[in-house]
This record gives C-alpha cells, sequence and structure tokens, in this order.
C-alpha cells in the first residue's frame, strides 16, 4: 500500500473534526486546541523548518489520545508552514489501519511523515514518551518511581515538546538528506 496516496485522500484538521466529530467531541478537540501553548523557543525552531513535511494522521474523532495530541500538530502546522497535516478516520480506513497497527494493535494517533515527493520519512504514535512515564507512574505508584517525571510540567507541556522532537528529528532528516540536498542544492 501507498501510504502517500492515503496522505492525498487526508483532510484538513477542520475538515476531519467537522466530518467526524460529535458536538461533545468537538468541544473537547477545541479544549485542548486552546490549551496548547508553543513557547517563544519552539516557534522560533518551528520557524527554522525548511523542507516540505506531510504528515498523515490517522486518528478517531472519538479518541482520547487524538483529542489530547492532534491539536498539538496543528499548533506546529500553524508556527511552520511547510508542514501539512492531513487526518484520516481510523475506522473509515481499516486498510492503513492494519499496516500502522502498533505492537500487534490498533492504535490512534499514528503518524506517518513524508518528504515533499512523497518519500515515507518516519512513524511515530501512538503516545509520547511523556504520558508513557505518567501512566506507569500511575500504576506502580511511589513503589517504582522513574524520578523522570517533573511534577511542575504539566504532561499536555511534556507531549508537545516530545512531539516537537519527533518533528524536529524529521526536519533533520529531510535537511540532512543527500537526495534533497542534491535536489535543492543546499
Amino acid at each position: 500500500m501507498n501510504l502517500f496516496d492515503k496522505f492525498q485522500l487526508g483532510l484538513p484538521y477542520a475538515d476531519f473534526i467537522a466530518k467526524y466529530a460529535n458536538d461533545g467531541q468537538k468541544q473537547r478537540w477545541q479544549q485542548v486546541h486552546a490549551q496548547v501553548q508553543l513557547t517563544p523557543a519552539q516557534r522560533e525552531l518551528l520557524g527554522l523548518f525548511r523542507r516540505e513535511t506531510n504528515v498523515l494522521c490517522l486518528a478517531g474523532a472519538w479518541c482520547g489520545d487524538c483529542i489530547n495530541q492532534c491539536p498539538i500538530f496543528e499548533h506546529f502546522a500553524g508556527a511552520a508552514p511547510v508542514i501539512k497535516v492531513r487526518y484520516l478516520d481510523r475506522d473509515e480506513h481499516a486498510d492503513v489501519q492494519r499496516v500502522l497497527q502498533i505492537n500487534g494493535g490498533n492504535r490512534v494517533p499514528v503518524l506517518v511523515f513524508f518528504s515533499e515527493d512523497g518519500q515515507e520519512t518516519a512513524r511515530y504514535g501512538e503516545r509520547t514518551l511523556s504520558t508513557f512515564r505518567a501512566m506507569a507512574q500511575q500504576l506502580t505508584g511511589a513503589a517504582c518511581p522513574t524520578g523522570i517525571i517533573q511534577k511542575d510540567d504539566p504532561l499536555l507541556v511534556q507531549v508537545t515538546q516530545d512531539w516537537l522532537n519527533e518533528f524536529e528529528r524529521v526536519q533533520w532528516l529531510l535537511r540532512l538528506s543527500p537526495r534533497l540536498r542534491q535536489k535543492h542544492g543546499d
């Protein structure tokens, strides 16, 4: 399966929510979108992105993980016009869902990053490291603290940085690609 073809079928953020979310879900998506705040340093970094990055996001409007993470991607795209995110509904695109399973299961959100000419560059999902650390701490309690989570750093802030790290990694992969450097003369 050519996942870049599926990217072409994806919907922009607002269209995805309008088509797939019910009123309660729309409200939750809007609340999280309003809570995401990029720092000046994060905005500056995103402003340095030069390579077009096409991002396919397999998601579900009903999914709490999607509601808590996908608005972050829209803030990135707003700060870096070279980032183009398109959303596919997991249930409507069962063929993509099967290809993007994680650990043998259907998970969302899952992102697939592509170069400007449709070459797959990376995949990442469903939850970030900070989310898993917080979940592990809740599960294991004080008997097994990781010592990594900073209590004064809200989880949304941590998750935003986790995702930015992956978007930056992909940007550097694209910027330093010999194929793309030759194409762009840089």
